[in-house]
């Protein structure tokens, strides 16, 4: 990795959509116009903003079109009211995002890291979002079940209802996260990333996480507590690939295997030694590797798409 290869690069267009609720939804467009390459759109996850997938844009945005937008209450998105926050709601945004920047006769691979991913679940019986979608990518993400697998505590401590409890307070608590220091660093190192990850990753990944108004925080962290998004992984009719750490904590790989075996177009299961939860930001070029392999196999250039309907 470059020096910069954690710091955005200068958006092509970037604009605001409405979601249904009136929510303002911040909008960034990195590569080539409209039309000129298949397009990939990143739906980042809890605590992160479009910042988060700069590596992955890099890594990109050359060869695609890549749309990256910041889900509400976080980034430049606005803050919901207090009913304003629901897997519903995420799925408004992205229905919101996709009519924005694709027409209906065209498709895009959506790439959903964590709550991203349970977005695209949540979208998945969208007749907007079926349309406009040729293929999935679920990275780092689970359908439910968050608190029970779990694995910030360790293995020693074995009662499930302090498990569950201390689980729980790190998900909802509002309490502020504090100036960035050796000692936050280090905690976050250990709950989300790889035993072997760089100080300037970790940097890099505290600087997003640190960037999230608490509330809104907590407010998620509710929502996904008690997540239940098993009927949207059937919803999921496109092949859909999944990818995880073998290291995650948040998301370990056993909600990948069993996104892998429920999945009705399952298009593969990857899975990163040693590394944690934040994959496109640890492992940016292996996370573009499985996303061009979908982009080839699942999404037809629009030239071909107008041609054969003309």
């Amino acid at each position: 990795m470059t020096s910069g290869v954690f710091d955005l690069p200068k958006a092509r267009h970037a604009h605001f959509v409405r979601s249904a609720d009136g929510t303002s939804i911040n909008v960034e467009e990195y590569g080539p116009e409209p039309g000129a390459a298949p397009t990939v759109v990143l739906i980042h996850g809890w605590t992160c903003n479009t910042r988060f997938w700069a590596p992955l844009i890099h890594e990109l945005a050359g060869e695609y079109r890549v749309v990256a937008y910041d889900q509400r209450g976080h980034g430049r998105s606005g803050t919901p009211h207090r009913g304003g926050y629901s897997t519903d709601a995420l799925a408004d945004d992205l229905t919101a995002v996709l009519e924005s920047v694709l027409p209906a006769d065209e498709q895009a691979v959506l790439v959903g890291h964590s709550m991203g991913g349970m977005t695209a679940m949540a979208a998945g019986d969208r007749p907007a979002i079926q349309s406009r979608t040729a293929a999935v990518l679920l990275a780092s993400t689970g359908s439910g079940r968050l608190l029970a697998e779990t694995l910030l505590l360790p293995p020693r401590v074995r009662a499930k209802r302090v498990r569950d409890a201390f689980h729980r307070f790190l998900l909802i608590s509002a309490a502020p996260l504090g100036p960035q220091s050796a000692v936050t660093r280090a905690a976050l190192k250990y709950g989300i990333l790889g035993a072997d990850s760089s100080a300037e990753l970790v940097a890099a990944t505290a600087r997003i996480v640190h960037a999230c108004g608490r509330r809104q925080r907590a407010a998620w962290g509710r929502v996904l507590a008690g997540l239940n998004l098993d009927a949207g992984v059937a919803a999921l009719r496109v092949p859909t690939a999944v990818l995880v750490g073998t290291d995650d904590k948040l998301t370990p790989p056993v909600h990948a295997r069993g996104l892998a075996a429920r999945l009705s177009h399952f298009a593969g299961l990857t899975e990163l030694p040693g590394l944690g939860h934040m994959t496109p930001l640890e492992a940016p070029a292996a996370v573009a590797g499985v996303v061009r392999a979908l982009i080839t196999d699942h999404l037809r250039p629009q030239a071909q798409v107008k041609e054969e309907t003309a």
